[in-house]
């Protein structure tokens, strides 16, 4: 809706209202001017959440940033540390064939029993 079709509607109005006998039109004013407060009212309890909500985002960004530097920080330690550290087949007196392997990645599982539960 354009400004001037809202003015000639809102005219169209405000003479319909000038037109009622002056006890309806006072009763009609009233319940204008309560709605009217209605709304304002519901429009700042609105600006009030719009402004929690931007608030709440921001702080879920800053906390979502620091989560990804406190990852790569982390990250960069633990590359770091596998990069200082020898690797398995690497060490000194251990032996490099398959079967050996084998077995000692069967040493370090726990044992769950037939079903692999129990």
């Amino acid at each position: 809706m354009d400004e001037t079709s809202f003015q000639e509607k809102m005219n169209h109005i405000l003479d319909r209202i000038r037109e009622l006998p002056t006890s309806n039109a006072t009763a009609a004013a009233d319940s204008a001017e309560v709605r009217r407060e209605r709304v304002q009212n519901s429009m700042g309890e609105l600006q009030e959440a719009l402004d929690y909500l931007r608030l709440s985002v921001k702080y879920l960004v800053f906390d979502l940033e620091a989560t990804r530097r406190e990852n790569a920080y982390l990250r960069r330690i633990i590359e770091q540390s596998n990069r200082s550290r020898p690797r398995e087949d690497e060490r000194p007196g251990r032996a490099s064939d398959d079967q050996t392997d084998k077995e000692h990645t069967e040493e370090e599982r726990p044992d769950f029993g037939a079903n692999g539960w129990e």
